[in-house]
């Protein structure tokens, strides 16, 4: 896309032209700038968008973990109506979880896009320990993985 280079005060005149555009107008920048259909959203939400798209136009977009997570958010929130993400979104694709439970070593590998367990792909961490445990627990807290506020012990039932 040929687009001038902005400095800081050219994006906020640019951000205050989108303010003063009606929907329609809006509408017509966004094709303009992302070469796409519209979606069916509020002005002020077109208005944020076009700026977000002409600083990502400037400035480069999301990195690549970033974009990766969203998907997997994305994902989760169509199959399971949840987005929120769990702490192990941070995991980088190749690492492999391993997990002793009732004798057996149960190996999970990260995926760009999910979890691979016993050859077959999962959504989410959560899936693998209950089917590995046939009880629902929390997937992170299973594999011991630490949560946001430090704890890494993975103590506690299946509740938990």
């Amino acid at each position: 896309m040929s687009r001038p280079s902005f400095d800081r005060a050219a994006l906020r005149a640019e951000v205050e032209r989108f303010r003063a555009l009606g929907l329609e107008e809006l509408r017509q920048e966004w094709r303009r700038l992302w070469r796409s259909e519209p979606p069916q959203i509020s002005r002020d939400l077109f208005v944020l968008a076009l700026g977000y798209r002409i600083q990502e136009v400037e400035h480069g977009g999301l990195g690549k973990a970033t974009r990766r997570k969203l998907q997997t958010m994305a994902k989760a929130l169509r199959e399971t109506g949840r987005a929120a993400p769990t702490s192990g979104s941070d995991l980088k694709p190749g690492c492999r979880l391993i997990r002793e439970w009732h004798g057996r070593s149960h190996t999970v590998t990260v995926l760009e896009d999910g979890f691979e367990y016993a050859g077959e792909t999962y959504p989410s961490l959560t899936q693998i320990a209950k089917k590995i445990t046939s009880a629902h627990w929390s997937g992170p807290r299973f594999f011991g993985l630490p949560r946001v506020n430090g704890d890494s012990s993975g103590k506690g039932g299946p509740h938990g």
